[in-house]
């Protein structure tokens, strides 16, 4: 059943009896076909007359079947509730096969994201807006480029897996933490630690040290954050700081959050993640849309107090060159010599 609430009938005639109530996800075996009707019987015996685009194929349900299966022990890398009632694809596209019907308000697990071109109802592609040129200047020749939008990859708490159109999910952040974005989306946040503050104005005095990932609100890049920063807590000023950023950066979910022992016995937080390494190419899966930078470089930071410093592996004293979103700027030493002067 694809409709979010249906009724059987006893025949098909404009005057008919209600039989029974289905609802989203009740399986139905199809009994026969009077033209674009089914005669379906429920799982409890029930039967009755549908409409044929209430009900989805067994090929379309073991579509999601398979989904499930296949990303039961994928990471959590996020959280997030949906702004309306939404229906979970069996790949990332306004016009794929859809089948389970969230409500609006429901949580949801994030596990990947893709970007796929934007389609209208007919199925035709969604260019983007031209944009304003130089007066005189000439225009490009061909049509503008097709507008990208951004799908993820979810799990609901009943273990449902599918996709979702990101404009109608808002991730689940801390808000605290909304007013240091720097005009940027929060994608995710992860707790490192806590710090006792007896004076926050909060019901909770342990308060969260968080690593949280940023990105532009642009959709459609080909990496999932490009700024990382670790903010930790002020206990005499009361307030959120950033100890530590990693921004111009390519990179990827997920995060992983862990902790070390020192010699001495403490225990430290220690999280990691990925980048695109320089001279990498971009590898798209052309039937999800997800994408990746062909060579790969983990990076792993370990906190102590407020200091916050990577750590490269054993044997490596430089670490390796990564790609950039944006071009880096040489750092001049003309202006040094010239003050010392």
């Amino acid at each position: 059943m694809v409709a979010r609430k249906s009724s059987l009938r006893d025949r098909v005639a404009p005057v008919a009896v209600k039989t029974a109530t289905i609802v989203n996800g009740d399986k139905l075996l199809v009994l026969e076909r009077d033209g674009r009707f089914l005669r379906v019987k429920t799982d409890k015996g029930e039967t009755g007359w549908t409409a044929d685009i209430f009900v989805a194929t067994q090929q379309v349900a073991g579509a999601f079947a398979q989904l499930k299966n296949e990303h039961a022990s994928d990471p959590t890398v996020g959280t997030a509730i949906l702004r309306n009632e939404l229906y979970m694809h069996s790949l990332p596209g306004r016009d794929t096969d859809r089948f389970y019907l969230l409500p609006e308000n429901a949580k949801v697990h994030l596990l990947v994201r893709a970007s796929v071109p934007r389609v209208t109802s007919a199925g035709q592609p969604v260019y983007q807006a031209p944009v304003q040129h130089v007066k005189g200047a000439t225009l490009p020749s061909g049509p503008p480029p097709v507008r990208m939008e951004d799908w993820w990859l979810v799990r609901d708490a009943q273990g449902r897996t599918g996709w979702m159109l990101a404009q109608q999910l808002d991730v689940d952040v801390p808000a605290a933490l909304v007013r240091y974005t720097e005009n940027k989306r929060i994608v995710a946040a992860y707790v490192l630690t806590t710090v006792y503050d007896p004076e926050a104005d909060a019901a909770d005095k342990n308060i969260p040290e968080y690593v949280a990932l940023l990105r532009s609100p642009k959709e459609g890049l080909p990496y999932d954050f490009d700024l990382m920063r670790v903010f930790t807590w002020n206990v005499k000023r009361h307030r959120y700081e950033t100890a530590y950023r990693d921004s111009n950066i390519e990179g990827y979910l997920p995060v992983v959050i862990g902790e070390v022992t020192t010699p001495k016995g403490n225990r430290l937080p220690t999280f990691s993640y990925k980048v695109a390494a320089e001279g990498s190419t971009l590898v798209t899966d052309p039937k999800t849309g997800i994408s990746h930078a062909s060579q790969l470089i983990e990076k792993n930071y370990q906190m102590d107090g407020v200091i916050v410093k990577r750590i490269l592996p054993p044997g490596q004293t430089v670490a390796p060159k990564e790609a950039h979103p944006e071009p880096v700027k040489e750092k001049s030493r003309r202006g040094k010599a010239s003050r010392r002067r």
